[in-house]
């Protein structure tokens, strides 16, 4: 299994002007991971992305961590909604094609 790529989280503070207790309390959210290391602490690069969206909300919309989970666990949900609606449009399609056949 290959190692995932760890960003420095002080790192990721002073590149994108976040305060560490902001990641720190996404994190004791469940809504990010991080890895200590050397009493260090290290974001997984495949979420950064992610928490750079969690960061914008938070700067730029002035949304608290309640409400920056209350929008990831509706987005999840969604997602999860949009998912199960793909796979019964494909029932659907498979169900028709046979009554038509």
């Amino acid at each position: 299994m290959e190692k995932e790529e760890l960003m420095d989280a002080q790192e990721f503070c002073r590149h994108y002007q976040v305060e560490y207790s902001f990641i720190a309390a996404l994190h004791e959210s469940g809504l990010i991971e991080i890895t200590t290391v050397e009493e260090k602490g290290f974001i997984p690069e495949s979420q950064v992305p992610e928490l750079e969206k969690l960061s914008r909300l938070h700067y730029d919309l002035h949304i608290n961590v309640e409400g920056i989970e209350a929008i990831s666990h509706l987005l999840q949900k969604n997602k999860g909604l949009q998912s199960r609606l793909a796979q019964l449009e494909e029932r659907l399609r498979i169900y028709e094609s046979w009554v038509r056949g």
